[in-house]
């Protein structure tokens, strides 16, 4: 069992960065694949970000490549996403998902993750 954990949202300008963190507590081995997915309001779910469980591929979304940057700490059982550049169309709620053997094809899809954080509120003001 898994149980991803994000901190680090917040309100900040136009132009500017935040860190998001997750911690996931259980054994997240190097064959976890982890990403970011946000809900922005009145919006489905979209893919953000995912890195492998060596940490040696990343996939972004079109709209954040860039822009965002997500790493991971396999030391630590922590990923991640550093927001640059933000903008007031990034305000959502930011979720961190895991998940153990996933597809490449699967990596962009939110039901393909069994693992799911409570979310973080990222508000990005104009």
């Amino acid at each position: 069992q898994v149980q991803p954990v994000e901190s680090g949202g917040g309100l900040v300008q136009a132009g500017g960065s935040l860190r998001l963190s997750c911690a996931a507590s259980g054994r997240t081995s190097s064959t976890y694949t982890m990403a970011w997915f946000r809900r922005a309001p009145g919006k489905e779910r979209e893919f953000v970000a995912a890195i492998s469980g060596s940490g040696s591929s990343t996939y972004y979304a079109d709209s954040v490549k860039g822009r965002f940057t997500i790493s991971r700490d396999n030391a630590k059982n922590t990923i991640y996403l550093h927001l640059n550049s933000l903008k007031p169309e990034d305000t959502a709620v930011y979720y961190c998902a895991a998940k153990n053997f996933i597809g490449i094809a699967a990596i962009r899809v939110d039901r393909a993750y069994d693992y799911w954080g409570q979310g973080t509120q990222v508000t990005v003001s104009s």
